[in-house]
């Protein structure tokens, strides 16, 4: 009974999905035509996300106290040091973009070669190329935006954001679609 009721309650959200997904799109769209304006703002994000982070950590280190002394203090320091980031984000919003577009170029490096050691392990098995492409891809990708810093920094996580959106409202709008199908039935 219960199973039903939830089933008919998400079938007949599909109008609120397309919604949400046509707003991802137009925002992946606007973040392709302007990627240094969509770098700023997912900078701004991280700042106040950075910030409320910080602000609940040294929240909850005070109400942890008066158990141990060294979780007080690390989860204090750890609080504060998020607060600094995501501050010295909001006031310094270029130089935290050269940072957070460095922090993705090793990520992808890093991702490359976790993907090419995969792909070697994975040799045996059908498919493991594809493996090995996704982590030179990575690599190269990491490489390309360590070479063209600082000039890199004023587009790469704009453009990501605006793939990141893009992919979300095609998301939301297949499953949008196909629960207005499956209400039809």
């Amino acid at each position: 009974m219960a199973n039903s009721v939830e089933h008919r309650q998400l079938r007949s959200s599909w109008v609120w999905l397309a919604i949400l997904g046509a707003i991802s799109l137009i925002g992946g769209i606007v973040a392709l035509a302007n990627p240094f304006a969509a770098t700023m703002t997912a900078a701004l994000l991280a700042a106040w996300v950075f910030m409320l982070f910080g602000v609940l950590q040294v929240v909850q280190a005070f109400r942890l106290r008066r158990g141990s002394w060294p979780i007080f203090l690390w989860s204090l320091l750890l609080g504060a040091l998020a607060l600094a980031i995501g501050l010295s984000l909001l006031f310094r919003p270029m130089e935290g973009i050269i940072s957070l577009t460095v922090l993705v170029a090793i990520i992808f490096i890093v991702l490359g070669v976790v993907k090419l050691m995969y792909a070697y392990a994975l040799r045996p098995i059908s498919g493991w190329v594809w493996v090995f492409v996704s982590g030179l891809l990575s690599l190269v990708l990491g490489g390309m935006i360590l070479a063209d810093m600082p000039w890199s920094a004023s587009a790469v996580l704009g453009i990501l954001l605006a793939i990141e959106l893009l992919s979300n409202g095609v998301f939301l709008l297949l499953v949008a679609f196909g629960l207005r199908a499956a209400s039809n039935t």
